[in-house]
Order: structure tokens, then C-alpha cells, then sequence
């Protein structure tokens, strides 16, 4: 997804999320308006993968920077990951068909 398909109108909030396989997800970045942006810019800029989430992206910007997500949220971040885990393999499968 390219920086300027996002619907602009319709974000509110975006978050950045680290999980490492210990623990639970832990949230790493939050913003609105500019620093939404600024965000967003960078996931992208690092080849981070990016799924349009609003109500689960204001529900995990009210947490703290580096706490980890809620267990009643675990159900909906862990379909964002496994999303995440699929863009990120079909990228990889990509790049080894065109070698």
C-alpha cells in the first residue's frame, strides 16, 4: 500500500506495534494529524507492513508508549499480525521468483 492510498478523511489515530514473540505486542509509536503522517512515512520509508484499522487504532492509542497490548484486544491485533506475517511472506516469495 502506497502513503497516499490512505484515506485521509477517515484517519484518526495511528499506532506502531513491536512484538518479538515474548510477551504481548507492545505499542511503539501513536499519533493524529501530523504525527499520524510522520508515522505512517516512516513505516513505509522502513518497508513496514500497513493495515487500515481505525476503531482498533483508537482503541490501542489510549495505551501508554511501550505498554503492552490488553488481553481483551488480543484477538483483533493477533488477525493484524497475522496479516502483517502474510504481506511480508508473499513479499519475500516475490523477490525469491524473480531471482
Amino acid at each position: 500500500m502506497q502513503f497516499t492510498d490512505i484515506d485521509k478523511k477517515e484517519l484518526n489515530q495511528v499506532v506502531a506495534l513491536q512484538y518479538n514473540g515474548d510477551g504481548a505486542p507492545r505499542l511503539t509509536a501513536k499519533g493524529s494529524a501530523e504525527l499520524a503522517d510522520a508515522i505512517l512515512k516512516l513505516a513505509i520509508e522502513n518497508d513496514r507492513p500497513i493495515c487500515e484499522n481505525p476503531a482498533l487504532a483508537d482503541l490501542l492509542s489510549q495505551l501508554e508508549l511501550g505498554e503492552e497490548v490488553p488481553e481483551a484486544l488480543y484477538n483483533a491485533v493477533a488477525h493484524v499480525l497475522a496479516f502483517a506475517y502474510e504481506l511480508v511472506f508473499a513479499c519475500e516469495d516475490e523477490l525469491d521468483a524473480r531471482q
